[in-house]
């Protein structure tokens, strides 16, 4: 599978290559230039069919030409500890539950892939890396856990003053393990920004081999893929008519992966989402980028601590204005639309909704009738635990969810009774170091 740049069509670079750098000289950010038909793959698959199968299929599809089916198997079996659940609520409504992973974030999934699959490849072909990230405390949580054990891969992880959570002494990197967490002042703009200053030093990066843990990367985007494939080999022998996802808009990470499902020939019908200042509904009913209006030639680098999904997703749909159109359907959804949605989930089926799940089930309350009139079916998607957003669930419902207790621990706060770092170059000094 070969990778371009949403801006140098004429860029074209390999799988690892792609994950290494992270982000185009040219300032874009990478997308897949060549899609696999997976058809005949995606109707074998049924409800038997384990994730992590799911994954290393779609892996040694996409990797062929860099990495054996068993090395695939290998990256995938080792990624995916847990399963995502797929829940049937009625007839033609399914809801698949993203955070059975280790913080209950969908998160989870996609960097413990990236993770599975840096370790296996370095150890292949040599060479370590270093992650660079911004974190309010759940990647830090996250990779204090999957980076455990691992001998080629490092994380710098810098947090706003006072905000460290969820780490243990042994994976602190002066204790001998593989975690650098730093505090900085300032707001996340600013931190994010000094982030960018870091990446900006192009040899710097290559050097060290640092990348970042978010959706800029690719890799972490491919591990939000599987969750598409595998929700719908989950539902189609209960449903025989058109799918449509239902889904919060989040930093749109979890949209684009759903197209590129649809590329890898995934029969769904279309995206449902709720409307926002970054992409909205004109008044002739078409889906709007607002970026868009400024050519992507004439806008800044981006920013490898800020997910560039919107970006992939101009790149995916070109000017193709009536194709957008009839996959992605932004819909207004007020506040109070939202609320009701969240307590009439949990009153009719019992489940807790954050802000982003509750905003979905409001999406499809608007469009059902419409799409259940069609003989369709609604694939609802419920990102994070709903006990991360306990006050919002006691606020709407008079409720809140039990947190289980391995989430309960990524909320420990952690003193570190180090310096704060103060700019990008002591960033660089940490990060140069730890190899």
């Amino acid at each position: 599978m070969q990778f371009t740049s949403t801006r140098n069509n004429n860029l074209t670079v390999s799988f690892s290559q792609a994950v290494r750098d992270c982000i185009p000289d040219d300032g874009g950010v990478f997308v897949p230039s060549t899609i696999e038909d997976m058809r005949r793959w995606i109707y074998y698959i049924d409800e038997t069919t384990p994730f992590a199968s799911i994954a290393g299929s779609l892996t040694s599809a996409l990797m062929h030409e860099e990495f054996s089916p068993i090395i695939c198997e290998t990256i995938a079996t080792a990624a995916f500890p847990t399963e995502p659940v797929v829940r049937q609520l009625d007839g033609s409504l399914f809801m698949t539950e993203m955070y059975h992973g280790f913080t209950g974030c969908h998160r989870d999934y996609g960097v413990s892939y990236l993770v599975s699959y840096l370790e296996t490849t370095l150890q292949l072909k040599g060479g370590k890396a270093v992650f660079l990230d911004f974190t309010h405390g759940g990647l830090g949580a996250l990779l204090s856990k999957i980076l455990k054990g691992k001998k080629n891969i490092k994380a710098v992880l810098v947090y706003k003053k006072g905000t460290v959570r969820g780490l243990d002494e042994e994976s602190l990197a002066w204790n001998g393990g593989n975690i650098y967490p730093v505090e900085m002042e300032g707001s996340e703009t600013e931190i994010k920004a000094a982030i960018s200053k870091v990446f900006a030093d192009r040899e710097f990066v290559q050097a060290n081999g640092l990348t970042v843990a978010n959706t800029t990367n690719v890799c972490r985007l491919l591990g939000q893929i599987f969750f598409f494939p595998y929700s719908f080999a989950q539902v189609k022998n209960k449903f025989n008519g058109e799918f449509y996802y239902a889904m919060g808009a989040g930093n749109y990470g979890s949209l684009i992966a759903g197209l590129y499902s649809w590329r890898f020939a995934l029969p769904v019908n279309g995206f449902y989402v709720p409307s926002t200042a970054a992409l909205a509904r004109s008044a002739n009913g078409a889906p709007v980028v607002l970026d868009s209006l400024v050519d992507l030639k004439a806008r800044g680098e981006a920013n490898p601590a800020i997910p560039a999904n919107l970006e992939r997703l101009e790149s995916f749909f070109g000017k193709n204005e009536m194709m957008m159109r009839n996959f992605i359907y932004p819909c207004d959804v007020s506040e109070a639309q939202r609320d009701a949605a969240a307590k009439e989930l949990y009153m009719k089926y019992g489940i807790f909704a954050d802000k982003d799940t509750a905003s979905a089930y409001a999406v499809v309350k608007e469009n059902c009738s419409e799409v259940f009139d069609e003989d369709g079916a609604f694939i609802l998607t419920a990102y994070n635990h709903p006990s991360l957003s306990s006050d919002y669930c006691r606020h709407v419902i008079g409720e809140a969810p039990e947190m289980p207790d391995e989430i309960k621990a990524s909320f420990v706060p952690v003193e570190l009774k180090r310096p704060v770092v103060s700019d990008a170059e002591e960033l660089k000094k940490i990060a140069g170091s730890l190899f």
